[in-house]
């Protein structure tokens, strides 16, 4: 893991977990985690066995063009790759493993930028397995949420051990980490929120304020 954004919501998963295979999907407090909820997502098992987003952030959703809710994880990437990361997320689902991509996304107009993803195991259950995870572009530049990404290129794939992973991040520069419990008293920005989401061109708009 390379990226800020990564590695606080690996130690906040790391710390939930207390020493289990995974944190329980309900222990995840959306207001821990709120600085990072813009790029975060939810994943789970459909009744075809794949994997689709059951939330998605609103810079995540902003960055592909359109709401992700309901999508195929797998569709993201070129179709060369897709059984790949099928095969990387059911060993996420099942084998509770913690894996990170780094891949480049291309945009409709030809763009590129890097990006860094980490899937973390949830325990749903055996019925409802959960990832949680997280989608970080390495840069911001200009056109990010305006060109939206239509295609991605692996560069590097790593099945992380979380058990030893924490001593190689000691290494790393001092980050803000998500705390296990709210620190304001501000009203939090909760992952429900996301399935509110509507898409007007390339903006997110939340629904809210006063009703008629």
């Amino acid at each position: 893991m390379k990226l800020n954004g990564s590695i606080a919501l690996f130690q906040y998963w790391n710390r939930l977990r207390d020493g289990r295979t995974a944190p329980k999907r309900t222990e995840v407090e959306p207001a821990d985690i709120k600085a990072l909820l813009a790029d975060t997502f939810i994943l789970e098992r459909d009744t075809r066995g794949e994997a689709v987003f059951r939330l998605a952030g609103t810079r995540l959703c902003a960055t592909y063009g359109r709401e992700l809710k309901g999508f195929s994880f797998p569709s993201l990437w070129r179709e060369k790759d897709q059984r790949l990361i099928a095969r990387l997320i059911h060993g996420v689902f099942q084998q509770k493993s913690v894996v990170v991509i780094s891949y480049e996304g291309l945009s409709r107009n030809g763009r590129s930028n890097h990006f860094e993803l980490l899937a973390l195991p949830l325990d749903g259950g055996v019925e409802n397995p959960r990832c949680l995870g997280i989608m970080t572009a390495a840069e911001k530049p200009f056109w990010l949420g305006a060109d939206p990404i239509a295609d991605a290129l692996i560069d590097s794939i790593r099945v992380v051990d979380p058990d030893k992973e924490p001593m190689f991040l000691k290494n790393r520069p001092a980050i803000v980490v998500p705390p296990l419990a709210p620190s304001s008293l501000d009203a939090p920005t909760t992952i429900s929120e996301f399935s509110r989401a509507r898409r007007i061109r390339h903006l997110v708009v939340l629904d809210g304020g006063r009703e008629e």
